[in-house]
């Protein structure tokens, strides 16, 4: 093991880790998750199903990190250059898909307004 692998497993582990450990811990809330950083979460009332919107939203954190672990695995095993690429592919298209669910999220389990 190389030098630069420890140091780029370091990186990752760092990276990753927050990333899945947000989204365990989304997953098994028993109350309603933010998504937007300083946006407040939907109250109970508001969320239809809050376990399925909570999961949901938790596998798509989980999803994001284990993008990150592959992308590793894949320039350990074809280089860099790909990886580098495949990495920027997965932290811009990974978080622009995380939006769009997350929107997509809020549609299927917000209650609307009339149905308060």
């Amino acid at each position: 093991m190389t030098a630069e692998t420890v140091i780029f497993s370091v990186i990752l582990l760092v990276s990753a880790a927050p990333i899945i450990t947000i989204g365990i811990v989304q997953y098994r809330s028993k109350d309603p998750v933010g998504f937007w950083s300083g946006k407040k979460p939907p109250k109970k009332e508001q969320i239809t199903d809050v376990k399925a919107y909570n999961q949901k939203h938790g596998l798509m954190w989980i999803l994001l990190g284990v993008g990150f672990i592959l992308c590793f695995v894949c320039g350990l095993l074809f280089g860099g250059v790909i990886a580098g690429h495949l990495c920027m592919i997965e932290v811009i298209g990974g978080i622009l898909a995380m939006i769009v669910y997350h929107e997509k999220l809020d549609h299927m389990y917000c209650k609307k307004e009339g149905d308060r």
